[in-house]
């Protein structure tokens, strides 16, 4: 991100990194699954035959407190006759219309899929069963202005097992965060395009990630069923939080929106023509063997497309339903912004679930909101890597300048050294170590030769190989092109042989005619 934003540091307001939409939902486990609700009947003493008439008295119960405790502060209960209506924008004509600045601001009922239970007669072993099915039922949504989160919604189940999602925005939260702290700002829609302090504005929003997230939602969930206590007695029903889908953007901001305009079109086609499959697994984290397809372990979709919106062209990279985005947002604002579906595609260094104080492994990142913090380093990570990968193909520097001085001989440590032959046979070369994977970590001289050479059928032979690609990785280091990691076997393309690289390959790629348009 820092290159990026150093390229256009004249431009460039600041960066701001956080979430953007958060879903989380509320699950009772007990009360989730055949098992837990078949014990819950019994210690409530609930026959299958009588389970109809309980869930309709309990559902009552529940509305009943809902919409009451809605109209008592003088709102709206609407009820929708579709849920493809946007409830979000019925919400925000009810607040302007009525000048709404914090509390509640309607409630909005329609019927949608569900989950939920039913009373099964098995024939064949002669008696009642629960299963649980998909179903419809009546949802109810409520919409308020929180004094901490501001404008968001709450959904409740009206149906066992009554599960509640809540969906709310950060850059809305730190908006309030701001009023609070006496900053300035200017905001559009859900991204700020100018701020009194950026640094100030990073740190508030950093705090987000050490809120104390169940006791928050807790009183979020005690909001939306306000009649729990009398619905479920001494009997134990805590919410468990998870976190349904993240969206983390990162940002950055532009004085000017021509500024922003004139480099965006060169991101979009780089990014379409540049990323290919395996470095949209690499951005997301994902491990890919060095002979470049994904691993045949992987049994997921890979998917980039672009789509034309009201305000300009997006493009997407999915990888079995998370994704990594790339959009500008009010004229002025590029939105890198990465959104997790499916946690379980990352890893957590974490001790095994229901066991606090053992072992620390690599465990599969959880929905759970204790991994929130993970999710959110996780998100950041991708973009990073993806503003890197977009920073190497931004450079106005014409590219007979960049690689003038690379073809000229040069010296290392007093030795000459031959001029790179970037159209000739060190193209393969500079391909290699342009590769996503060694971003991050580096490139080795076993990894170019698993990539340069055939297999050795001797030791020998190896020690050939090892020597031929030490001499190419000196010829580069000579060059500026690589630069060794300290204390290690590594090395990394420099900022500037990133620069050159990229426009090389990027030139060898492109045909005669987009060349001669370009020189037009």
């Amino acid at each position: 991100m820092k290159t990026f934003v150093q390229n256009h540091r004249r431009d460039v307001i600041g960066v701001l990194n956080g979430f953007d939409r958060l879903v989380l939902r509320g699950t009772i486990r007990q009360l989730a699954h055949v098992e837990g609700m078949t014990s819950y009947l019994a210690a409530r003493g609930i026959l299958l035959k009588d389970f109809g008439a309980h869930c309709l008295q309990m559902s009552e119960l529940m509305k009943n407190g809902l919409m009451g405790a809605v109209k008592q502060l003088g709102r709206p209960v609407e009820y929708l006759q579709s849920s493809t209506v946007r409830k979000e924008d019925v919400a925000r004509e009810l607040a302007l219309r009525d000048g709404i600045g914090t509390g509640s601001i309607a409630l909005l009922t329609c019927v949608e899929p569900c989950r939920s239970y039913e009373v099964y007669r098995n024939r064949e072993k002669r008696r009642l069963e629960l299963r649980l099915r998909g179903r419809k039922c009546l949802f109810l949504y409520h919409y308020f202005s929180d004094p901490m989160f501001g404008f968001m919604h709450a959904r409740i189940q009206t149906w066992f097992p009554f599960s509640i999602q809540v969906c709310l925005n950060g850059r809305e939260w730190l908006a309030r965060q701001m009023e609070r702290a006496g900053m300035n700002f200017r905001r559009r829609d859900n991204c700020f395009v100018w701020l009194e302090d950026v640094e100030r504005a990073q740190r508030l929003m950093d705090r987000q990630l050490r809120v104390n997230w169940p006791r928050l939602l807790d009183r979020i969930a005690c909001a939306m069923n306000p009649a729990q206590r009398e619905m479920f007695g001494p009997f134990r029903t805590p919410y468990y939080w998870s976190v349904y889908q993240s969206e983390w953007a990162s940002d950055v901001m532009f004085h000017d929106p021509a500024a922003l305009t004139r480099i965006y079109p060169r991101l979009v086609l780089h990014g379409m023509r540049s990323f290919s499959s395996p470095d949209v697994l690499r951005f997301l984290g994902r491990k890919v063997p060095l002979s470049g397809p994904a691993h045949h372990s992987f049994k997921g979709q890979i998917v980039s497309d672009l789509k034309q919106r009201a305000e300009g062209v997006r493009i997407k990279h999915r990888v079995n339903g998370n994704s990594i985005k790339l959009y500008d947002k009010q004229g002025s604002v590029l939105r890198i912004e990465t959104t997790i579906n499916q946690p379980r595609e990352f890893k957590v260094f974490r001790p095994k679930e229901g066991d606090a104080r053992g072992p620390l492994a690599w465990r599969p990142l959880r929905q759970g909101v204790a991994d929130l913090h993970r999710r959110a380093r996780v998100s950041q990570a991708a973009n990073t890597r993806y503003a890197q990968a977009l920073a190497a193909a931004d450079c106005a520097t014409p590219l007979g300048e960049q690689i003038e001085r690379l073809t000229r001989h040069t010296a290392l440590n007093g030795q000459r050294v031959r001029g790179l032959r970037p159209w000739g046979d060190d193209l393969t070369l500079l391909q290699a170590v342009n590769r996503g994977e060694f971003a991050i970590n580096g490139v080795r001289n076993r990894d170019l030769r698993a990539l340069l050479c055939e297999p050795a059928p001797s030791q020998a032979e190896r020690r050939k190989q090892s020597a031929r690609i030490c001499r190419k990785l000196r010829l580069l280091r000579a060059h500026g092109v690589l630069g060794k990691v300290p204390h290690t076997h590594r090395y990394q393309l420099t900022a500037s042989g990133r620069r050159i690289v990229t426009a090389l390959l990027a030139a060898h790629a492109a045909s005669t005619r987009e060349l001669t348009r370009l020189a037009a």
